[in-house]
């Protein structure tokens, strides 16, 4: 693996950020101490296997792609695949990867392509991605001509599968800092904050918007997309244990209960920009991700129901300003 650390600091130097370098760096050495996944050294050695090239284009406008001008074999290409079903299961793509089309559980360049039109050019802008996963929307972001990128995500393994694309664009200005948002200073000079999918995995919502809005500059957006059910400003609906068979869900409110949360935390020109009801095209079990999806979480009598009985997932998109 390339020398993240070091690559991570230096991008903060001479930026807004340059105050965060103290504390990340004790942070970080802790996350090395108590980090203790048992397949982190398997990771880091399967990073090391994958093939080198002189010259790698990409191509994060469009996809998120990785090209080398060098012919690749069959018999390489099989070995790639080996080394990289050794990261599942990948959930956020896709990755077009040396040609190799590697197929994840969401379609997340879908998601993507709906926000993108609502949101603030991201040219020359310094953003956060909270709950970035494996980054794929980092790379898109970069894509737009965001001139820093930054996504936090704790998950070890999405740390490592980052870093299986990463070593291939050591000096791209995008980075992977493995903490959760809780762990972050009030560093107030993100141009644009993303935070898609992680609201309704927090104990307290309030509390999650308010460290999303100290993140922000004076003035700067933040992108919010989540579940949400049908219902007026008092409408919450928190699961009495599972939700799509997820334990990690607490509160799924309306869009108009959310849209009063973050005008109480002092958000300003709160939108709704895009209702969508997740379906089983843009989450699904592919090669890449062989574990029960979104189609074994339904109600196979009624689709329009989890197999809780809860209404089926619908995820909105908010754009506001601080």
């Amino acid at each position: 693996m390339i020398n993240w650390k070091s690559s991570l600091y230096a991008s903060l130097i001479g930026t807004p950020l340059e105050t965060w370098i103290g504390p990340l760096q004790k942070q970080l050495k802790d996350w090395e101490l108590e980090n203790v996944h048992s397949n982190t050294e398997k990771w880091k050695q399967q990073i090391k296997r994958l093939p080198k090239f002189d010259k790698v284009l990409v191509n994060f406008k469009d996809s998120v792609s990785f090209i080398s001008d060098e012919e690749i074999t069959e018999k390489q290409r099989d070995f790639t695949k080996q080394v990289l079903r050794q990261f599942m299961p990948w959930r956020k793509g896709p990755y077009d990867f040396f040609n190799i089309h590697l197929d994840t559980e969401w379609r997340s360049d879908w998601k993507w392509e709906r926000v993108l039109p609502h949101i603030s050019n991201l040219k020359e802008r310094r953003v956060l991605d909270v709950g970035c996963g494996s980054g794929y929307h980092l790379f898109r972001m970069h894509g737009e001509g965001a001139k820093q990128v930054i996504g936090i995500d704790p998950t070890t393994l999405f740390f490592y599968q980052f870093h299986v694309f990463k070593q291939y664009i050591p000096e791209h200005n995008i980075h992977f800092v493995p903490i959760g948002i809780e762990d972050l200073p009030e560093l107030n000079c993100f141009d644009t904050v993303f935070s898609m999918g992680v609201l309704y995995h927090r104990r307290d919502p309030i509390k999650f918007l308010q460290e999303l809005k100290s993140q922000l500059t004076k003035g700067g957006e933040l992108v919010l997309e989540t579940l949400v059910i049908e219902g007026d400003e008092n409408t919450v609906l928190m699961p009495r244990d599972r939700y799509a068979q997820m334990r990690n869900v607490w509160y799924l409110p309306s869009v108009e209960a959310l849209t009063l949360w973050m005008n109480r935390v002092g958000f300003k020109n709160v939108k709704l920009v895009d209702l969508n009801y997740t379906t089983t095209s843009e989450q699904r079990s592919t090669l890449w991700m062989e574990n029960h999806s979104l189609a074994d979480f339904l109600d196979s009598n009624d689709t329009t129901k989890t197999i809780e009985g809860y209404p089926a997932p619908l995820r909105a998109t908010l754009v506001a300003n601080k």
